[in-house]
């Protein structure tokens, strides 16, 4: 007997699969071939050249070559990356004014992608996922605000919707999220990126997705062991994803599943890893 599966909503990979690496053509190729639709592009400088106007125009092409959507643009959190370490960490909650500022530019330039390439969706993180080991002044609300504020003036006109995603710190945790976004954005049109990686660290999965629920614009999907953030497959970890499945599927959400995953392996070991889990988690979907 043949099993057939329904394949109604779409999957996409996070470029950050390449991070250590200057993206190619040759990337979005793999991906492609492993049956995926979409892309979130990690924006870092070292990976994607995104203040050069021919990276861009080089990134449409591959784009269309592969046959693959730009889904999300993933604000940047470091001015680079190299020899597996973060260089340079970006904070837009950052209290200090000229680190605020330099975030914001950065994010601005990430997001002056959409002029060239449509994108529906521009992911941020308020604060840094660990303040304490950074050298910051400190993040707050009211930097985070700020700077919220001054990229939807940029993505407003670009047809980009801004989503704020869950990360390990106080600013960004699940309930705190929920709040900025309902209390200190005036009902403005900015989204939530459920993490669920970050959220199984934090606490209840099926919880935060409960939580989130009217604010879910964004899926980032990926696995730990209650641990570290190791960026593991869907069911490589202990995710329990029958159960946050249902949770996703109760709130209504219905927008691309994005796994965010990390290179366990060659990076083409991994992509058919996650071709697997893609099938199970559409069999969990499909009920």
């Amino acid at each position: 007997m043949i099993e057939v599966v329904v394949r109604n909503r779409r999957f996409g990979v996070s470029t950050h699969l390449y991070r250590a690496q200057r993206l190619s053509r040759e990337h979005l190729l793999e991906i492609a071939a492993h049956g995926f639709e979409a892309i979130e592009l990690a924006s870092t400088q070292t990976h994607l050249d995104y203040h050069n106007p021919a990276a861009v125009a080089d990134l449409q092409q591959w784009l269309a070559e592969a046959g693959l959507e730009l889904n999300s643009v993933h604000a940047p959190v470091a001015e680079g990356f190299a020899a597996g370490r973060t260089i340079g960490p970006l904070s837009l909650a950052s209290a200090d004014p000229g680190a605020r500022a330099l975030a914001v530019a950065e994010a601005e330039h990430a997001l002056h992608i959409a002029r060239r390439i449509p994108t529906r969706l521009f992911v941020a993180h308020l604060g840094l996922v660990r303040p304490a080991a950074s050298g910051e002044t400190g993040d707050t609300r009211s930097a985070a605000r700020r700077s919220v504020e001054e990229l939807l003036r940029a993505a407003e006109p670009l047809g980009v919707r801004i989503a704020v995603e869950v990360i390990p710190n106080e600013l960004s945790r699940v309930g705190s999220l929920v709040h900025f976004v309902e209390h200190d954005l005036d009902g403005s049109a900015v989204g939530v990126c459920l993490d669920t990686g970050h959220a199984h660290l934090a606490g209840d999965l099926v919880e935060a997705i409960e939580t989130v629920s009217e604010h879910l614009v964004a899926l980032d999907v990926h696995d730990n062991r209650k641990r570290t953030d190791d960026h593991l497959l869907p069911f490589e970890g202990s995710i329990d994803w029958a159960a946050s499945l249902t949770a996703v599927q109760k709130i209504g959400y219905e927008g691309t599943i994005m796994m965010e995953v990390g290179a366990h392996g060659t990076t083409r070991e991994t992509l058919v890893r996650a071709r697997d889990a893609r099938k199970k988690l559409e069999k969990l979907l499909a009920g």
